[in-house]
C-alpha cells in the first residue's frame, strides 16, 4: 500500500458510526435465520396480513410508546411486523418520508427489543391487547387460510404507497449469501465493519470528484449496510455527517447479466477501490453464492414440540469414531512482481500448492501475475487451516516456431495459514514477499511478488468416505459391482477415507434366523468388522423395514406418491432424515458447463422445528461410491443407509431403488442390466487411473447487490465444494 493510499484508509477508518456494528449483526442474523424458518411470511396472504398489521397497529403502537412510553421496559415487536418493518428500513429514504408524512418524525427502533431474543413480551402483549382487541398480538400461519380480504382492508387504513410486498421479495433471499457459520466470527465482523467505513469513504471521494459510478458491495459490506440501515435515526445522522446526505439502498436491480447496471457498476467499484486503497475488494466468504437453492417445500414440515432429540452419537462411537477435520475458504491474487534481473522474457505465472499434505485442497494449479497480464484472476479453494501455501514463480518462454515452450522456476516463497487465521491478522494479507532463488541469480535486489490473499475463519468440514470393494482378480474395485458376479458376494466393501485409511468394513449376508425359517423370504442383516477388529450388527431387514444400531434408527422406503418426492425416511429418536433423488439445497450444481446426471445422486435432508424447510445433512454420490455427511451423528447411520441402497443398486438397478417401497425384488430387462454394467465399468475404470482431482473454471457473479467478474475455483470432487 502506497503512502497516499494508506493515508485513505485511514481517513475511511476515522468515520464514526454510533452503533455498534458487530454486536447489532449478529442479532440481524439471528432474525433473518428465524424468518428463514418463517418462510410463509415472504408472500401470498400471510404477508398481507402482516403488511396490514404493521401499518394499522404496530407504527400506531410504535409512535404512542416513542411520545409517552406505556410501561419501562422495551418493546417487543411481534415477528411478522418486525419482518414487514425490516424491509420498510432497508428503503432509507422512503422510510424517512413515509414516516415524516404518517407521524411527523423518524419512527426509530430505540428501545424496541426483536422477538427472536427471548425476552418477555407479557407487557407488549397487554398493551397491544388492550389497544387492539380483536387482533392477536401473533399471526398465526393457520389464519392465513382465513376467508378475510386484507387487501380491502389495507385501502382504509392509514399507510404509504410503497410496494412493500415486492421489498419483501426483493429481501428474503439475502439470508442465503450471508448464512454461513464465519459471517458470525467477530474477527470476520470487524473486518467488514472496516470495509464498510472504506466502501462510505470511497462513495464520499466519488461525489467530491463528480465520477459518474453506481456503487455495488461485496456481501460482508452489504450486511453491515444493511444493519446500520435498521436504525434510521442513527443511518440518517451519521450519513448526513460523513457525506452530507442520506445514502439511499437501491435493492431494486437485479439483473447479474453481464454488461448490465449490477455487473459493471460492481467491476467498476472493484476498480476505484484498489486504486484508492492499494487494497483488494474481493473477500474470501463475501462472494455472490448463486441463486438460493430450489425449495422443497412450499409448507413448512410439521414437528412435534414435545419430543426432545436423543444423542445417538456416543453409542456410534463405540463402532466408529473419527476426529473433527476443519475447512477454510481461501481466496488468492498475484498482483504484481519487481526486482526481475534482466535477461528473463516470456511470460511469468505462480504456481501455488500447499507444503504438507492436506485432505481437502492437494493439488497444485497456477495463477497469471495482474502487472504482466493484464487481467485480474483469482483463485478460490479451500483447504485445511494449518501448514503453509507455498507460492512458487514460474517463467515460460517459447523456443522455436513450434511453439514448444519450458518453464523454468526461477524461486518460491509461503506464507502461513495459522498467521493468517490469527486476530490479529483481520483474516487478510497483502504485501511484497521475497522470493527465495531456485538457483544463483545475479540481481540488486531481491525478487519480490505481490500477493493478496484472505481467508474466512475455520468450520468444520465435511466427512468424506469411499466405499469399494475388495475382488479377487483386482486390488481395488468400485463399491457398485457388475450384476451377477455372485461369486464374490461374501467380499468385504471397506469404507476409506480421503488419506485412504480404512474406517470400517461392511457385509450383506442372510440372516442366521432366516436360514431356520420355512418362509421364501430371506431376512437379511448388515453387519461390521471396525478397525479394532470388533464385529457388529449395524442393521436387520424386518419386514419391509430396516432396524439399524440395535433400533435406534429405522429406514423405510416410501410406498406411495407424496408431494416431498422423497424416496427414503430415516428416523431415530425425534430426528427425520429423508433421501430425496438428486442434488438438492446446499449441494444443488449451479456453475459448472458438464453438469452431471441427477440420477447419480442422493441427497439426505432433515427436517425439524429449527429446519422446518429442510437442512441438508449429506449426499451421496451413487455413481462414484462418494458419500458426503456434514454431521457427526450420521456418520454412521448415513454409512448404512449408502451402504443399502448400494446393495440393491448394483443387484437391481437404479430403477430399484425409485420403486423400492413398492417390492424389493424386480427383474430388471437386458438394457437396464446392461446399463448397470456399463456405469460400473466406467467407475471402476475412473478409481484405477486415479483421476480424482477436476478443475473448474467459472464465470461468476461476485459481488454483494451486484456482480463480479471472472474468476477461477478449483475443487476436489471429492468435497463437493468449489462453486458455491
Amino acid at each position: 500500500m502506497e503512502m497516499e493510499q494508506q493515508l485513505e484508509w485511514n481517513e475511511a477508518q476515522k468515520i464514526v458510526i454510533n452503533v455498534d456494528l458487530v454486536s447489532a449483526a449478529k442479532q440481524h442474523l439471528q432474525f433473518l435465520a428465524t424468518i428463514d424458518r418463517n418462510r410463509w411470511l415472504n408472500e401470498g396472504p400471510a404477508l398481507d396480513i402482516a403488511i396490514y398489521r404493521y401499518y394499522s397497529c404496530w407504527l400506531p403502537l410504535l409512535a404512542r410508546h416513542s411520545d409517552c412510553p406505556f410501561f419501562e421496559g422495551p418493546l417487543v415487536v411481534p415477528l411478522d411486523c418486525e419482518w414487514v418493518w425490516h424491509c420498510h428500513r432497508l428503503n432509507p429514504i422512503r422510510y424517512k418520508t413515509d414516516c415524516e408524512q404518517l407521524y411527523g418524525r423518524i419512527l426509530d427502533n430505540h428501545n424496541i427489543v426483536s422477538s427472536v431474543k427471548g425476552i418477555t413480551q407479557m407487557e407488549t402483549e397487554e398493551t397491544w391487547k388492550h389497544l387492539y382487541p380483536n387482533e392477536p398480538y401473533d399471526l398465526d400461519s393457520t389464519r392465513t387460510l382465513s376467508d378475510n380480504d386484507p387487501a380491502q382492508i389495507l385501502k382504509s387504513e392509514k399507510c404509504s404507497n410503497y410496494d412493500l410486498v415486492s421489498a419483501v421479495k426483493r429481501q428474503s433471499p439475502f439470508f442465503y449469501q450471508v448464512s454461513r457459520s464465519h459471517m458470525t466470527s467477530e474477527v470476520y465482523l470487524e473486518g467488514a465493519v472496516a470495509r464498510y467505513k472504506g466502501f462510505l469513504h470511497l462513495i464520499r471521494r466519488i461525489k467530491e470528484r463528480s465520477i459518474e459510478s453506481f456503487s455495488v458491495p461485496t456481501y460482508d459490506i452489504d450486511l453491515i449496510w444493511h444493519t446500520h440501515q435498521l436504525h434510521p435515526i442513527s443511518y440518517c445522522k451519521d450519513l448526513v455527517d460523513i457525506m452530507g446526505k442520506v445514502l439511499n439502498h437501491d435493492d431494486t436491480d437485479s439483473d447479474r447479466t453481464k454488461g448490465k447496471k449490477l455487473d459493471t457498476g460492481f467491476s467498476g467499484t472493484t476498480k476505484l477501490w484498489e486504486e484508492m486503497y492499494g487494497l483488494r475488494y474481493w473477500r474470501a466468504g463475501a462472494m455472490y453464492r448463486g441463486n438460493t437453492p430450489s425449495p422443497l417445500r412450499i409448507f413448512p414440515y410439521p414437528s412435534n414440540p414435545l419430543s426432545k432429540k436423543e444423542d445417538t452419537v456416543h453409542a456410534d462411537h463405540k463402532i466408529i469414531h473419527l476426529p473433527e477435520m476443519k475447512v477454510l475458504e481461501v481466496m488468492l491474487e498475484i498482483i504484481g512482481i519487481r526486482n526481475l534481473p534482466e535477461g528473463y522474457k516470456g511470460g511469468f505465472f505462480v504456481s501455488f500448492s500447499k507444503s504438507q499434505p492436506d485432505r481437502i485442497f492437494n493439488a497444485k494449479k497456477k495463477l497469471t501475475i495482474f502487472s504482466e497480464s493484464g487481467v485480474k484472476q483469482v483463485a478460490y479453494f479451500q483447504c485445511e487451516p494449518c501448514g503453509h501455501l507455498l507460492l512458487e514463480l514460474m517463467s515460460q518462454s517459447s523456443h522455436d516456431l513450434l511453439i514448444s515452450k519450458s518453464v523454468e522456476v526461477i524461486g518460491s516463497t509461503a506464507l502461513s495459514l495459522e498467521d493468517l487465521t490469527c486476530p490479529a491478522s483481520q483474516l487478510t494479507m497483502e504485501k511484497w514477499l521475497e522470493v527465495v532463488p531456485s538457483s544463483k541469480i545475479e540481481a540488486l535486489e531481491p525478487i519480490s511478488i505481490r500477493v493478496a490473499v484472505s481467508v474466512t475463519t475455520p468450520s468444520a468440514a465435511p466427512y468424506v468416505f469411499h466405499m469399494v470393494c475388495s475382488r479377487a482378480f483386482s486390488r481395488i474395485s468400485c463399491f457398485f459391482t457388475f450384476r451377477g458376479r455372485i461369486q464374490y458376494a461374501k467380499n468385504w466393501t471397506r469404507v476409506i477415507d480421503d488419506a485412504g485409511d480404512e474406517i470400517i468394513s461392511l457385509q450383506m449376508r442372510n440372516s442366521k434366523k432366516s436360514k431356520r425359517m420355512s418362509d421364501s423370504t430371506l431376512q437379511k442383516e448388515l453387519i461390521s468388522i471396525n478397525k479394532a477388529g470388533e464385529t457388529h450388527t449395524l442393521a436387520k431387514l424386518v419386514g419391509k423395514e430396516w432396524m439399524l444400531l440395535d433400533s435406534q434408527w429405522s429406514l423405510q422406503f416410501q410406498t406411495c406418491s407424496v408431494d416431498d418426492g422423497y424416496l427414503l425416511e430415516l428416523v431415530g429418536g425425534s430426528r427425520i432424515v429423508k433421501f430425496f433423488p438428486g442434488q438438492k439445497l446446499d449441494y444443488e450444481h449451479k456453475h459448472c458447463a458438464k453438469r452431471r446426471n441427477q440420477d447419480d445422486f442422493m441427497t439426505a435432508i432433515e427436517f425439524s422445528s429449527e429446519h422446518p424447510y429442510g437442512r441438508a445433512l449429506a449426499l451421496l454420490d451413487l455413481k462414484c461410491g462418494v458419500i458426503n455427511v456434514k454431521e457427526e451423528w450420521l456418520l454412521l447411520p448415513g454409512i448404512i443407509t449408502a451402504f443399502i441402497i448400494g446393495d440393491i443398486l448394483r443387484k437391481e438397478g437404479y430403477s430399484s431403488v425409485l420403486s423400492i417401497g413398492n417390492n424389493l425384488k424386480y427383474n430388471n430387462t437386458s438394457e437396464e442390466t446392461n446399463a448397470c454394467m456399463n456405469r460400473a465399468t466406467e467407475v471402476m475404470e475412473r478409481f484405477a487411473k486415479g483421476n480424482d482431482e477436476i478443475m473448474a473454471k467459472v464465470e461468476e457473479n461476485s459481488g454483494g447487490c451486484g456482480s463480479g467478474g471472472r474468476f477461477c475455483i478449483w475443487y476436489d470432487r471429492n468435497h463437493f465444494h468449489g462453486a458455491g
